[in-house]
């Protein structure tokens, strides 16, 4: 019998080992290796951080300045009575002398809603002297008017010395004078616990009680000697009915306002109300503010743009100095994930460092140059953290090109560059 040999076994292939599996890092873990090139390169940390903080410093001062500034501009137009209106009785075709307004005007006007203050003043038709032996003609040009307490208030007047009419002292006959009238008077400054001077009007002495200080707003006042309304009731045998209305309204009701004022005033005749329309320094503010707001969004997209290059350009330049460390990594297992995770964490680091020293950066210079100009410093802390997160973004955004460039070098391409 023929022997079988059974054909020789075939000796089993050796298996591969298996890759590792990459370690999934926390969130610690990936922040500090985040820090590592921070810790590492010191200095080229600080001058990445530093050139961030100067766009982000930059952001604020061109944000932060332009609307203090803004802020100053309004209060100065405010103060040239933007919403001021003045309304007075003229006369009709062929009359003579001005008429009067109703007596119950300024109360019908004060229910208007936009309406925030009223007040009126009336002229007395009568002289004043500063004697019984001064020649009344003396003193032409200078008017004596009736006047309401919350004129003052009304007109944006102030004091030059002495108070003006209140509810204790409107009924006697005191008066208030004007600048101009206080020189023609030959009155000066009134000092307290000297003797008050005094008046003559209509054969009666009336006690100064104050002197204004030019009214930009009222010119008229200026030249005006000004009686409590009901003490002009009781002495000049006044007939109540107002002859100049003064009205502020909120700033943006003043056309609505004016609109509606000459048939407040007087239903029966409106057509003899003039009423002063809105001042040019209202249009000037509202064409100030859009221009300001254009001015905003432009400034702040060239340094968010700025500040973006700034961050890729650091992040691109670390891919490429540290090739050696990635390779590196890569061979000892570490996985693309981690790779684009480490680059992508460094960058919102530099970022979010740099963004929180020119946040302070920023406001401080803002601070320092909006008191130099005496500007009122507009800066919210809503700003603040919005700029600051800004700067994380930018982080991210700029760090993802360079972490995926990382990322996708492999370990013999990393180790084998110089």
């Amino acid at each position: 019998m023929t022997d079988v040999k059974s054909p020789p076994a075939t000796a089993p292939a050796p298996s591969r080992p298996a890759r590792p599996t990459p370690v999934r890092l926390s969130p610690v873990d990936l922040v500090g290796l985040g820090l590592l090139g921070v810790r590492i390169r010191k200095l080229r940390a600080a001058l990445s951080a530093l050139g961030i903080s100067i766009g982000i410093a930059t952001l604020i001062v061109v944000t932060a300045v332009p609307a203090s500034s803004q802020a100053a501009l309004m209060q100065q137009l405010s103060a040239l009575g933007t919403n001021l209106l003045r309304a007075q009785a003229v006369s009709a075709q062929g009359g003579g002398e001005k008429s009067a307004l109703p007596a119950e005007s300024v109360d019908m006007v004060r229910r208007i809603g936009p309406v925030q203050r009223a007040a009126a003043v009336a002229n007395t038709h009568t002289t004043v002297r500063r004697s019984e032996h001064t020649d009344p003609g003396a003193y032409n040009g200078v008017s004596v008017l009736a006047a309401h307490r919350d004129l003052l208030r009304t007109v944006g007047g102030t004091m030059a010395s002495g108070t003006f009419l209140t509810r204790d002292n409107d009924r006697f006959p005191t008066v208030v004078l004007g600048s101009r009238s206080a020189e023609r008077l030959g009155f000066g400054a009134l000092r307290p616990g000297q003797p008050a001077p005094q008046v003559r009007i209509a054969d009666r002495w009336f006690t100064v009680i104050g002197i204004l200080r030019p009214v930009p707003l009222a010119s008229d006042l200026d030249h005006a000697v000004l009686v409590g309304w009901e003490a002009a009731r009781a002495e000049l045998g006044f007939d109540g009915r107002p002859t100049v209305l003064y009205t502020r309204a909120r700033e943006s009701a003043v056309e609505a306002v004016r609109d509606v004022l000459p048939a407040t005033i007087d239903p029966q005749t409106p057509g003899l109300v003039q009423v002063s329309r809105p001042s040019d320094a209202l249009a000037a503010k509202r064409a100030s503010e859009s221009a300001f707001s254009a001015l905003f969004l432009g400034l702040a997209g060239i340094a968010l743009l700025v500040g973006g290059i700034g961050v890729a350009n650091t992040m691109v330049i670390s891919v490429l100095e540290r090739r050696r460390e990635i390779g590196l990594r890569r061979a000892l297992g570490a996985g693309r994930g981690q790779i684009r995770g480490q680059f992508l964490t460094e960058s919102v680091v530099l970022s979010g460092f740099g963004g929180a020293a020119g946040v302070l950066l920023g406001c401080a210079a803002a601070a320092g140059y909006t008191t130099l100009q005496d500007w009122p410093l507009v800066l919210s802390v809503t700003t603040a953290a919005a700029t600051l997160g800004g700067a994380v973004l930018i982080g991210v955004v700029a760090g993802v090109y360079p972490a995926v460039r990382a990322s996708r070098l492999t370990p013999t391409e990393a180790l084998a560059s110089t």
